[in-house]
């Protein structure tokens, strides 16, 4: 990592550019702005696709999931309880923190430079 890049950590949670550490990675709560003000970056260079909302999808439903086997075991609620609490949760949990998992996917491709895949002596 160059002096003044941020951590990967830090741009996931400000919405800070990869390159310089600027708060300038979204356009809207989960749209990526075009480029960073600041240095230039062109964030459509980027391609993070669904691989945010599949990794939120595994790692929220998994703990939802045991949540809801914890509470059916230690108090039998009925259905509607759990379709009171569930749903919802799963939602605001998946909405709260995609901006994070998207910022954290697309500074990771820009330390890793990511491109998209080539074989080997095909064209370029």
């Amino acid at each position: 990592m160059s002096e003044g890049q941020p951590q990967i950590i830090e741009t996931a949670l400000k919405g800070a550019c990869p390159r310089c550490g600027a708060p300038s990675l979204f356009a809207g709560w989960v749209k990526f702005a075009a480029r960073c003000g600041k240095c230039g970056l062109d964030y459509t260079a980027f391609n993070v696709g669904d691989g945010p909302a599949a990794f939120l999808t595994l790692i929220v439903g998994t703990i939802i999931v045991v949540l809801s086997v914890w509470l059916e075991l230690a108090a039998s609620p009925p259905v509607w309880v759990h379709l009171l609490i569930w749903p919802p949760l799963t939602v605001a949990l998946v909405v709260f923190t995609l901006r994070w998992a998207k910022g954290a996917l697309l500074a990771l491709e820009y330390r890793n430079a990511a491109r998209e895949g080539r074989l080997k002596g095909g064209p370029k």
